[in-house]
């Protein structure tokens, strides 16, 4: 008889070996059905804000992760593929971004990424938990890097749909939306409602561009992509999503760029490319011409599931998450 391998996984070149019984487990529920599993060398942070659950830990496979409400948020390997698709099409996309706003984030790796761009002037980020942003300044310092300090970035803890409706008309050129999901009693589900999507273009100047996540491009269940397509549809003209894959997710996830008169998809890969020389991005990794070109090149699944009828997301009847 063979002798019983080990029930550790094989270590890759230069990491240990997990050992699968002793290890430390993060579960995240993708759908009812599927779940992945994280293994975690040790959590550094387990806390209840009043708006969430947040954990910070570090794993084998994509070092420092931030998940919050038992979602997995960012991870250190490849949270560069996230923030650069969800900031960058939509900044390009803009001739002149000067004044930019972030709703949610609070890690603060959108709100870096945005003032790459040396055309920004002031960049507000504005989450409601202030123990996220708090925990992320002390624990993934990389996120954020000069953020904290920069004298462009207007940091407040608040209520991102509050700030907004106070703020004034046209006030921003490009507005993030970077939320974690819609759970009930979460601090987010009325932040993808049809009447939230109307006040962002309110305070949006004429040529303003819109970038949000939007949920799982997973098939077969497309419906809280579709939904947010939709809705977003009934308030800007020009609305592109797209879909990436970021391997901690384990899911491909939605983003969409969404503007009045603006859209990214006129933009060539020459014009791209130019934009970012002239606002001195060196740091890209995923992003560039060819990768703007090609992220709205979308497949005919998606096409079809935005093309279909169906409802649209308000405040009466907000969008939760499945789990």
């Amino acid at each position: 008889m063979k002798k019983k391998r080990s029930a550790g996984l094989p270590a890759l070149a230069g990491e240990p070996s997990v050992d699968i019984k002793n290890s430390r487990w993060f579960i995240e529920f993708t759908t009812p059905h599927e779940a992945h599993m994280h293994a975690m060398k040790r959590f550094i942070v387990n806390a209840k804000s009043p708006f969430q659950q947040i954990e910070i830990a570090d794993s084998f496979q994509y070092g420092r992760c931030l998940m919050l409400d038992g979602k997995m948020q960012s991870a250190e390997k490849d949270e560069f593929i996230y923030h650069e698709a969800l900031v960058h099409p939509a900044l390009i996309t803009h001739p002149e971004p000067r004044r930019v706003c972030i709703i949610g984030g609070g890690e603060g790796a959108t709100q870096k990424h945005c003032i790459w761009h040396n055309t920004v002037e002031k960049c507000w980020m504005i989450d409601i938990d202030g123990m996220v942003m708090d925990l992320s300044r002390k624990y993934l310092p990389e996120w954020g890097g000069p953020v904290w300090r920069d004298k462009r970035c207007i940091i407040k803890a608040a209520d991102g749909r509050k700030f907004l409706k106070e703020s004034k008309k046209s006030s921003f050129d490009v507005v993030i939306i970077d939320l974690s999901e819609p759970v009930p009693g979460g601090p987010s589900y009325m932040l993808f409602t049809k009447e939230f999507y109307r006040i962002v273009a309110d305070r949006l100047t004429p040529d303003g561009v819109i970038a949000l996540q939007c949920a799982s491009t997973q098939a077969p269940d497309l419906t809280m992509h579709a939904m947010i397509i939709r809705t977003l549809k009934t308030v800007f003209p020009y609305v592109r999503p797209f879909s990436i894959e970021v391997p901690a997710f384990d899911l491909p996830w939605g983003i969409a760029v969404a503007g009045k008169t603006l859209d990214p998809v006129a933009l060539s890969a020459h014009e791209v490319d130019r934009r970012i020389a002239d606002r001195g991005l060196k740091n890209l990794r995923y992003y560039d011409g060819i990768t703007h070109q090609g992220i709205f090149q979308v497949p005919k699944y998606l096409r079809d599931a935005y093309a279909a009828p169906g409802d649209i997301i308000t405040d009466d009847s907000p969008l939760f998450t499945a789990i």
